[in-house]
């Protein structure tokens, strides 16, 4: 019996010590049922807990543990209270929802948690409940119907029976906005603003009072199950006094008065707003809603020019040259290969024997013969590849450093060389960050008493080499930057691609070709420590799925020493640094030569 009590308590304190965990505080108090302890903001009251063996019980307790303190975590009670909706239902039904919006935060980033709240309310889903009317069904039901689509899960087929008859009103309403809901999950202020709309478009409390006010004989029923209300509630207070959302629930006989027609109808109205919106937030975050960054006042893009003096640069534009001599001309005569293919491309694209255009000078000797022959006129065909920019995106990260880096930056110096001769744009980006170890912005989340789930917590510093209006011979000193001493640090790979796209989307060119050269997976340490292991990897993931299905920008990669085709679908990985200029001038001059039609989004 003592080895029990001895058991209970310790799981007691490790629960208290999880929360305190989660909320990154000390100063709260964790009381279970009756236990003595305060009522005030930072006091958390669980069910008493009878017997560890009872699974149920011990569940229960894990999981509304974690709910708790995410919501102390993560709602902001100033927030959540500005946009509450009038009518005791719609207050709950808000209350439920904001609870599925932070606990659906922490579960991203915790298995732990995730496997907690799972368990629990697939537990609570399939609970046979006695409803005295449809009150209490009804706002399960609706907790089942979000839960689901946010923690994307199923029902088993108990429980899809269960609220079958409520699923089509629901699918109704929050259909259509169901992805802008995810999107927000991480900006309160926008989802609970959102989910009260939508619930006081339902008109729920409305329809009760005008059926009470039609309907004597429902009065009467009200009355009666207001007693009973208040005697249910007194016994669940001692049980759980916050996580509850089955007490204080007026009658609800149906969820509106309006028909299935007026209720689509209303929704046609906003659904391309809603469908605009929801692109807008798509092309935002790029299919990652989780991610996100802690501050962006610290971040750069900056022209290399501004980092160092011209002086230096050329300096180091020296060095570099120095240190690829013999490399430097292999790539050269690989470069003026994919060169004579463009230029002969070109000049087989003309059009002859036109009435105007640029005079036929090949044709003059038939006037002289014969002076009662017309002058001919040529006009040069539309080439593609004219019409094309090149960006070349260069991982700076730390572990490039030495001939990693070298040989990226006199690829892409030469590479530029080339295709400006033939007429077609080329870009040339740097991604690495101002300082290790979070800069800045990792002390500011410490001042702030370091809030979970940061996100990004690092200052970026996004570099322009070579812009696509710049002529090389203005930029050719900026490469060696590269070299620069201290300048290679971390590498945040997703959130560089995303800087890359919108810079490319903006252009005029018809065809939009992104290269990237990385040597490995996104890595910072400040970031990785403060969220999880995967966070950046998922990101770049997303980032690049999402390139890749909705634009017609051709993105590729070449990984050194790395294998990169987990993230893009098309990539390259290289063992050797000296086959970088081979792969890079091959994989273009390939792109040239496609002859079959590029599938445009």
């Amino acid at each position: 019996m003592e080895k029990k009590v001895e058991n209970l308590e310790n799981f007691k304190k490790a629960i208290t010590s999880t929360i305190k965990s989660i909320i990154g505080k000390q100063n709260i108090d964790v009381v279970f049922g009756n236990d003595a302890g305060g009522r005030g903001v930072n006091t958390i009251k669980l069910p008493i807990i009878q017997n560890l063996d009872n699974k149920i019980d011990y569940i229960k307790a894990r999981a509304l543990g974690d709910s708790e303190a995410l919501k102390l975590r993560c709602s902001d009670n100033k927030i959540y209270n500005s946009f509450e909706p009038q009518g005791n239902i719609s207050k709950l039904l808000y209350a439920v929802a904001e609870k599925i919006r932070y606990e659906n935060i922490g579960s991203s980033y915790f298995k732990g948690i995730k496997e907690n709240l799972n368990q629990y309310y697939k537990i609570k889903s399939r609970q046979k409940n006695d409803y005295k009317n449809n009150d209490y069904e009804f706002v399960d039901a609706f907790e089942n119907y979000l839960r689901n689509k946010i923690f994307k899960l199923n029902n088993d087929r108990e429980t899809e029976h269960k609220y079958k008859k409520y699923k089509k009103k629901l699918d109704i309403k929050l259909r259509n906005q169901l992805e802008t809901l995810n999107s927000s999950l991480f900006e309160q202020k926008k989802f609970n603003s959102l989910i009260s709309k939508i619930i006081s478009q339902m008109q729920i409390d409305e329809n009760i009072e005008s059926e009470r006010e039609n309907d004597d004989q429902e009065d009467e029923n009200s009355l009666n199950n207001s007693s009973t209300e208040q005697n249910e509630k007194s016994s669940r207070d001692s049980e759980d006094d916050n996580m509850s959302i089955d007490a204080n629930l007026p009658a609800l006989d149906q969820l509106s008065s309006e028909s299935d027609s007026e209720i689509e109808a209303n929704d046609e109205e906003n659904e391309s707003l809603n469908s605009t919106k929801s692109n807008r937030e798509k092309s935002k975050n790029f299919g990652d809603e989780k991610y996100k960054y802690y501050t962006q006042e610290f971040d750069e893009t900056i022209p290399a020019e501004e980092l160092e003096s011209e002086e230096e640069l050329l300096r180091l534009r020296l060095n570099l040259d120095q240190q690829l001599v013999g490399l430097k001309n292999f790539i050269s005569k690989l470069a003026n290969k994919l060169q004579r293919k463009l230029l002969a491309k070109q000049n087989r694209s003309w059009e002859f024997d036109l009435e105007e255009g640029a005079l036929d000078t090949s044709k003059l000797t038939r006037i002289i013969i014969d002076p009662l022959n017309s002058l001919t006129f040529k006009k040069e065909k539309d080439i593609k590849f004219k019409d094309t920019l090149v960006t070349i995106l260069i991982d700076n990260s730390g572990s490039m450093r030495g001939k990693p880096i070298s040989v990226a930056a006199i690829c892409a110096d030469i590479l530029s060389r080339t295709l400006e001769r033939c007429s077609v744009k080329v870009e040339i980006l740097g991604f690495t960050t101002k300082h290790w170890k979070g800069g800045q912005s990792r002390e500011k989340w410490v001042n702030n008493q370091k809030p979970l789930f940061p996100g990004r917590l690092n200052d970026l510093r996004h570099i322009i080499y070579k812009s696509a209006d710049t002529p090389w011979r203005q930029s050719k000193n900026n490469m060696g930057l590269m070299l620069k001493e201290g300048l290679l640090k971390e590498n945040i790979d997703g959130e560089a691609l995303k800087w890359a796209y919108n810079k490319i989307i903006k252009r005029k060119e018809e065809r939009k070709i992104l290269m990237v050269i990385s040597d490995g997976a996104p890595v910072d340490d400040s970031t990785l420590s403060t969220n999880t292991s995967d966070y950046l990897e998922n990101n770049l993931k997303q980032t690049v799925k999402w390139i890749e299905k909705n634009s017609s920008i051709e993105l590729l990669a070449i990984g050194i020493g790395h294998d990169v085709t987990r993230y893009y679908n098309k990539a390259i990985k290289i063992a050797d640094v000296q086959d970088l200029g081979d792969v890079m001038i091959n994989q273009l001059a390939d792109l040239f030569s496609e002859n079959k039609k590029r599938k445009t989004h």
